[in-house]
């Protein structure tokens, strides 16, 4: 299996992003996809996941409101929808096989976002 992260830039305070996370390769084995992010000199964070049975989303306190995760099965894409964003949204975004980083197999190799205010 392979996790392809894309979609990450700089935007201003207020702006909007869409983050991509592709799958590929022996892709019913992944029940799940989680989105976490990690900010230079803090830990990695969880921000939202997706489950692929029956849609359930979970998201980080951080982002509630303004972030939306959301997938697409024929393109084995998960997405997430980034609104309202902050400085403090600033980090390296990473999609991961499972909603609990821990237990994830495979990752995604990161894509950047950067927020300026």
């Amino acid at each position: 299996v392979q996790l392809q992260a894309s979609g990450g830039g700089l935007v201003q305070a207020g702006g909007s992003l869409r983050l991509s996370c592709a799958a590929s390769g022996s892709t019913f084995s992944i029940n799940e996809i989680g989105w976490y992010r990690q900010a230079p000199g803090k830990e990695r964070e969880e921000v939202s996941c997706i489950t692929h049975s029956n849609y359930r989303t979970i998201y980080g306190d951080s982002v509630k409101g303004r972030f939306t995760i959301s997938r697409d099965g024929a393109k084995n894409t998960v997405y997430l929808m980034m609104n309202s964003l902050k400085p403090e949204d600033t980090a390296v975004y990473f999609c991961a096989s499972d909603c609990f980083a821990g237990s994830a197999d495979y990752w995604g190799q990161g894509t950047q976002v950067t927020v300026s205010s």
